[in-house]
């Protein structure tokens, strides 16, 4: 992704990415942001799995929650933080092996709501699976 954010705004997405302890405990990383949009990388680690071996719903959820958040994030005002106040999940497949890619954007900027979509892909040999999809609302805090 090809960023287009000010320095400062992208130093703030950043920053509050790395400060989401969640994340660095799920081994996720931040690959990609830019004006209303997010993407955040992370591997199915064995403390992530649910009891047949899949990528558990929750490390879905998290990281593209995450993902969305940062979108939503990258177009509020610069002194804004941001929080989820809904969030819905369809789980299509599930993650069986290789690396999870959560794709967040922003759907309809707001000053007060914004409303957001993300994607989950399980990243296997180089090619990609849709796995997941999400809608949510996100608020300035």
């Amino acid at each position: 992704m090809t960023s287009t954010l000010s320095p400062a705004i992208a130093a703030k997405l950043r920053a509050s990415f790395a400060d989401q302890a969640m994340m660095a405990t799920l081994g996720a990383e931040l690959v990609g942001i830019g004006p209303g949009t997010c993407e955040i990388a992370a591997p199915i680690l064995p403390g992530a799995t649910q009891q047949h071996g899949y990528g558990h719903a929750g490390l879905m959820f998290s990281i593209a929650d995450s993902a969305m958040g940062v979108a939503a994030l990258s177009l509020m005002p610069e002194d804004a933080e941001v929080l989820s106040i809904e969030v819905k999940i369809n789980l299509l497949s599930p993650a069986r092996a290789g690396r999870l890619i959560a794709r967040g954007r922003v759907v309809r900027p707001g000053r007060r709501v914004m409303v957001v979509q993300g994607e989950v892909a399980e990243l296997t040999d180089g090619t990609e699976k849709l796995i997941a999809i999400l809608q949510g609302t996100m608020i300035p805090a």
